[in-house]
């Protein structure tokens, strides 16, 4: 395959193609390198976020982000490998973190309460800046989710997941089998609503704030210290069940009403 000078043959795999229009997906493609400018900005001026990328190889030399492209070169773009030991080969990705803990944009609410449901540490509120959103990643090591692939492209990134789906159950199981997070799952140990961590409480601590029917019906509770709410094993708990196996958990051992 030929191209112009200042052009270069891209090829990207597996999810990586989801960034990419139906035409690019899958297929080799030439694209315009004109200038001195890194792999880098040529792979997210083309639409991929640098996050999503683990492995460049140019003319089959494996490159970092920073090799500047001349034209002329074939360049083959990987996201993480799973199940290929490319240990030999340049990891572009960061360490993974050791604790999974996430920031989410202000599209993902939903998502932030289902994993907060699961037991994952989530910042969430519906007015978040983006500057906002890469300072709390930075300063408390969390992973970014967006439905923004701007906000991934930002230089300061180093942590982010471009959630594709866009309904909230599926959005779950993506990021869970996606980041690998089956292991981690502690499902209904997190308040889904302020993210505080629930302790176990005796009956009687909260025994004047329980409706006349929970009071009869029910044993066991949780509270949240953070906003003082209170779970307990109620008509949600089959439903909350299902989507924790829809996510790919065992069978939970507590629910919140």
């Amino acid at each position: 395959m030929t191209h112009p000078a200042a052009s270069a043959e891209f090829r990207f795999y597996e999810e990586l193609n989801d960034f990419l229009p139906p035409q690019r997906r899958r297929a080799s493609f030439a694209y315009s390198v004109a200038g001195t400018r890194s792999v880098k900005d040529a792979i997210e001026a083309i639409g991929v976020p640098h996050t999503e990328v683990d492995l460049i190889l140019v003319d089959g030399e494996s490159v970092g982000f920073e090799r500047v492209l001349r034209g002329g070169e074939r360049v083959a773009v990987y996201p993480v490998f799973e199940l290929l030991d490319i240990a030999p080969l340049q990891h572009l990705r960061p360490r993974p973190l050791r604790e999974p803990r996430f920031v989410l944009d202000t599209h993902l609410g939903k998502l932030a309460r289902h994993l907060r449901m699961t037991g994952f540490d989530c910042l969430y509120r519906n007015d978040y800046r983006d500057s906002e959103i890469i300072t709390a990643s930075l300063a408390e090591h969390r992973i970014i989710l967006t439905r923004d692939k701007g906000l991934l492209k930002q230089r300061l990134v180093t942590h982010g997941y471009f959630v594709r789906t866009t309904e909230s159950e599926s959005q779950l199981r993506e990021v869970v089998r996606a980041l690998q997070l089956q292991s981690g799952l502690r499902p209904f140990t997190r308040c889904r609503e302020c993210n505080g961590a629930l302790r176990e409480v005796p009956k009687a601590e909260v025994l004047a704030r329980l409706p006349p029917k929970v009071r009869a019906a029910y044993a066991r509770f949780q509270l949240c210290p953070g906003c003082g709410r209170i779970y307990w094993e109620g008509t949600h708990y089959e439903r909350l069940r299902r989507l924790l196996q829809f996510a790919g958990e065992a069978e939970p051992s507590s629910g919140d009403c």
